[in-house]
């Protein structure tokens, strides 16, 4: 099925763009959301009508997006859940309960924008991208653990990490030392 765009939707395609689609997601999620219209002579002469004004309201959507992502840099959640000895939680951690404590911190966030592959399961620290707009995400840092004073404490290790690795990306360049390239050619060699 021949769909027309209204805005910009990734892996699929451009506003304005005129996309071939599966009947199914063009009935149950494009339509619905109007994020396109059938492809037809009375609906490309509507789009281009209307055009610049989506246009429009796309910039200012997009801006909006922009200027959320500014005041949401660095921002860090803390998701506080029961585990095991192990660090296995039980239950998990998923897109909706990120979005609950970005709303919970003044921040207007669907889950659906949350862009978490998998739920988390076990405790520590974990970055995940989170999308305002089609145009516009940014990667929000959550720290999963038992209490806030763990959460602290793991905050702290993993500042601690990233500062050594930042350390050690500086002292050897971004590369590996040229003498242990060699080395591991000759040990290659020998066995």
């Amino acid at each position: 099925m021949d769909v027309i765009l209204l805005e910009r939707i990734d892996r699929l395609g451009q506003m304005g763009d005129v996309v071939n689609v599966k009947p199914g997601f063009a009935r149950n999620f494009l339509f619905p959301q109007k994020k396109a219209l059938r492809a037809n002579k009375d609906n490309k002469a509507v789009f281009e009508s209307r055009r610049a004004e989506l246009e429009a309201a796309n910039i200012k959507r997009r801006d909006e997006a922009q200027a959320i992502a500014k005041k949401m840099e660095g921002v860090k959640v803390v998701i506080v859940r029961q585990a095991g000895e192990g660090g296995q939680l039980y239950g998990s951690v998923a897109a909706r309960d990120i979005a609950e404590e970005l709303t919970k911190q003044g921040f207007h966030v669907e889950r659906t924008q949350v862009l978490l592959n998998a739920p988390v399961k076990i405790l520590g620290v974990f970055k995940t991208p989170v999308r305002l707009h089609p145009e516009v995400k940014i990667d929000v840092d959550f720290t999963v653990a038992r209490s806030m004073e763990e959460a602290d404490l793991k905050a702290a290790e993993a500042a601690q990490l990233l500062e050594r690795a930042e350390d050690a990306e500086k002292i050897l360049g971004g590369e590996a030392p040229a003498e242990a390239e060699e080395g591991d050619d000759e040990e290659e060699a020998q066995a």
